[in-house]
């Protein structure tokens, strides 16, 4: 199975990371996250095609919002909102907390 690639707390940038969330899909996997902690690409999909949620997920992971890891046949997603904060103080907490657009 593959190893996935994430950037060094150093790398993370702003841009790429506001770039990243401005998506509504990658928003709301992000929000999932935040609420019910490490999940699967399964259970983050929401039904969508496999082809369109790599590529979100992919985007996510190179902007430095997301972990992924393998576990068996599975890829475990983890929102990195610890080192997100360290980085960007209250940033992550400022985008969950605002209200959705209808």
């Amino acid at each position: 199975m593959r190893q996935f690639v994430h950037p060094s707390t150093s790398d993370i940038r702003l841009e790429s990371v506001l770039h990243a969330l401005s998506d509504p899909v990658r928003l709301s996997i992000v929000r999932q996250l935040a609420r019910e902690g490490e999940a699967t690409c399964a259970a983050l999909d929401g039904g969508r095609p496999k082809s369109s949620m790599s590529h979100h997920f992919r985007i996510l992971r190179e902007s430095g919002i997301v972990k992924t890891r393998n576990e068996g046949t599975s890829h475990m997603n983890e929102l990195r909102a610890g080192e997100l904060d360290r980085i960007f103080p209250g940033l992550l907490t400022a985008i969950l907390n605002a209200n959705p657009v209808a």
